[in-house]
């Protein structure tokens, strides 16, 4: 298992998509290159789009927790812009 120390966090459950993918794209600009942020979202859409969108954008996916509230926990790495 991989550690890490999470560096920030947003919590996005208050919006909807295609929202949630903004606000998690906007938390990522503001970190630094090598930084780890923990994305709170909701089940269904976002859990769906979310990380595949940040994924696409070239940031590593460290985990995907699902908490016991039915949200989840996405764990990012960002990558630096090439």
């Amino acid at each position: 298992m991989e550690n890490y120390n999470i560096d920030e966090y947003a919590d996005i459950t208050d919006v909807v998509c295609p929202m949630t993918f903004v606000k998690a794209k906007i938390a990522l600009e503001e970190l630094d290159d090598g930084q780890i942020i923990s994305i709170k979202m909701n089940a269904g859409e976002p859990v769906q789009n979310v990380p595949r969108s940040i994924k696409d954008e070239g940031h590593q996916i460290i985990k995907l927790l699902h908490n016991e509230d039915e949200t989840y926990q996405l764990i990012v790495k960002k990558v630096e812009d090439e």
